[in-house]
């Protein structure tokens, strides 16, 4: 396609969205109703409802109740997760043979491609927003978000983001999927060369990353304005919940980071579609590379802060006892959001840079494990000696920990230039990376999703079927990544799709995992899905027992609430399967 043929495609795009933006500010129902926490409508202040939420799709397109922003944020990043999981099981059952046996090794990039950036901008940032968009408004005493239609514009973002960054596969003519990976390092990203990188495929994934950086923007200034502004009167600075310091933490993280992206694609669509010189000619590579990983380094600080607060406040319910050295949790928290920004340059270690910039990055790359580890030790802590419940929230807990110290030992390696130098580009830094992601973020989410399934739903899912995709999810991970480790001890070199044969073992082993995660998962969307529809409803409005050790919530006391004003449909009530246990049950094993 042409540089004409991409500016119409683009000026389209921009009209399309124009008129999208005006056709939702046009909605009535979106004037007709002030949301507050109980997701009722008030028009007047006698306290009579006025107008209901409208029924049916129509609810759902022009929602601003932070509850159903929240849901709609987390069907989007599941249905990210699950094609960006389809996308890594096809390149994994390529990599079972040494040589090329199912798809193009130009078809294996761009999966390679595209998995990478799916995850972490179509579904990483957005999981974390369903759970921050959900529960923050509720764990603060707010009526809802400090700017309701900004956030619902924020979400509405993200699916044409999702169509530009998948355009490449779908059948249009002369289009292909980007095939620069997810670090769009140039000049190759610029399109120079003999490859096929000049092809519209890859402004459509650059136009769509911008249209995500975008929506966690106001997302994070909307997070930052409801902690600060919106606290009920009995919330204070001193008693804020450790979720949310680790979403206001990261919030501030993306409104440094993300623009800076932004900045550097539209650089990138410049020299691509204008003949600029930003990243192309001498110096342009490492430009780039100073300009990408100086959001790309706090943004693995943004996707795991979060998902560290979520398993900082399910832990101790199922450990009988309050965290341990809350405090100290709270401020580790401050300490990596701002350490964050001085560890990029350990991304670019063997590109040559001044050995003096390399100590002074690798120093505070060290430096910045002793936040995380203070994390962790407090999180054993508080583990120790309580009366431990083993539900499916609290197991998925314990991996998180497991798997994190693992990921986080190896990136302490990786921060030493000497070892750097030699596992650099290896399939150890796919592992290490992938051991925080797979397995400490996905696993806090997949907690948070099970504690709080009564909260969003009403009802209780399979607790078995959940047991099991904890299983399955644990001895996936750890047999997959683990696997790559060993594999970049071995000197396997990352990105590429054929291999020498002394690696076929090792990848056979990565694959059998990988496997193994599919089936999990699998299990967990039938287990979630038929637990939305049919699971036994949950009529206490503690369904974890958490009174009994003192650690009931507020946003089980809104859930409470919410069932004590509910209208009698005068059906029979189902017992609620909760595997919280009771005392003398397996499920209190300590």
């Amino acid at each position: 396609m042409e540089v004409n043929g991409q500016l119409v495609l683009t000026v389209l795009m921009g009209l399309f969205l124009v008129a999208v933006a005006a056709w939702l500010a046009r909605v009535e129902n979106w004037r007709s109703y002030t949301p507050v926490a109980g997701g009722g409508a008030y028009g007047r202040g006698d306290g009579h409802v006025s107008e209901e939420k409208p029924s049916g799709i129509i609810r759902w397109l022009t929602t601003v109740d932070h509850k159903d922003i929240g849901i709609l944020y987390g069907a989007y990043a599941l249905v990210a997760f699950v094609v960006g999981g389809l996308m890594v099981v096809v390149m994994r059952l390529e990599l079972l043979d040494p040589g090329m046996s199912i798809i193009s090794s130009s078809f294996y990039n761009s999966l390679l491609t595209s998995h990478g950036i799916t995850m972490l901008f179509l579904f990483g940032t957005p999981i974390i927003a369903a759970f921050s968009n959900y529960l923050i408004p509720l764990l603060i005493g707010a009526d809802d978000m400090a700017f309701p239609r900004i956030n619902a514009i924020a979400f509405w973002l993200l699916p044409p983001g999702a169509l530009l960054i998948w355009a490449g596969f779908f059948p249009i003519p002369d289009l292909i999927p980007a095939q620069t990976a997810w670090t769009m390092y140039t000049p190759l990203a610029a399109g120079e060369g003999l490859g096929n990188q000049m092809n519209a495929g890859v402004d459509l994934m650059l136009l769509g990353l911008h249209l995500t950086g975008v929506s966690a923007t106001m997302g994070a200034i909307n997070f930052i304005a409801t902690i600060f502004t919106e606290r009920g009167e009995e919330v204070s600075w001193a008693n804020l919940d450790i979720f949310s310091w680790t979403v206001l933490t990261q919030s501030g993280l993306i409104l440094f980071a993300f623009p800076l992206l932004g900045s550097a694609i539209v650089m990138l669509l410049f020299d691509r579609n204008f003949d600029t010189t930003f990243f192309i000619g001498e110096g342009g590579a490492m430009l780039w590379q100073h300009l990408f990983w100086f959001f790309g380094h706090p943004e693995v600080y943004i996707l795991v802060l979060p998902p560290m607060g979520i398993v900082s406040y399910v832990l101790p319910r199922f450990a009988g006892r309050r965290l341990f050295g809350f405090k100290f949790v709270v401020y580790s928290t401050l300490a990596i959001g701002v350490l964050s920004f001085g560890v990029w340059a350990h991304h670019m270690f063997a590109t040559g840079m001044d050995p003096r910039l390399r100590a002074s990055f690798m120093a505070v790359s060290l430096a910045i494990a002793i936040p995380s580890a203070v994390k962790t030790f407090n999180w054993i802590t508080t583990m120790w000696n309580g009366r431990v419940r083993l539900t499916t929230p609290m197991l998925f807990c314990v991996g998180f920990v497991a798997n994190f110290i693992i990921g986080g030992v190896t990136g302490v390696f990786l921060a030493s230039v000497p070892v750097d130098l030699i596992l650099h580009d290896t399939y150890y830094v796919v592992g290490h990376f992938h051991y925080v992601i797979m397995g400490a973020i996905v696993f806090a989410g997949f907690a948070g999703l099970y504690y709080w399934f009564p909260l969003y739903t009403g009802r209780m899912y399979q607790r078995t079927l959940g047991k099991a995709h904890f299983w399955l999810s644990m001895v996936g991970t750890n047999l997959t990544f683990f696997a790559m480790i060993l594999l970049g001890y071995g000197g396997m070199p990352r990105r590429y799709a054929s291999y020498l044969p002394e690696f076929a073992t090792m990848h056979q082993l990565a694959t059998v995992g990988a496997l193994i995660l599919l089936v999990g998962q699998i299990i967990f969307v039938w287990n979630f899905v038929s637990s939305w529809l049919e699971g036994p409803r949950v009529e206490d409005g503690d369904p974890w027992n958490l009174r009994e050790s003192g650690l009931y919530t507020s946003e089980w006391d809104w859930y409470e609430k919410k069932l004590q004003t509910a209208i009698a449909d005068g059906g029979e009530e189902d017992t609620a399967l909760t595997d919280g246990g009771q005392p003398g049950t397996d499920d209190d094993s300590e």
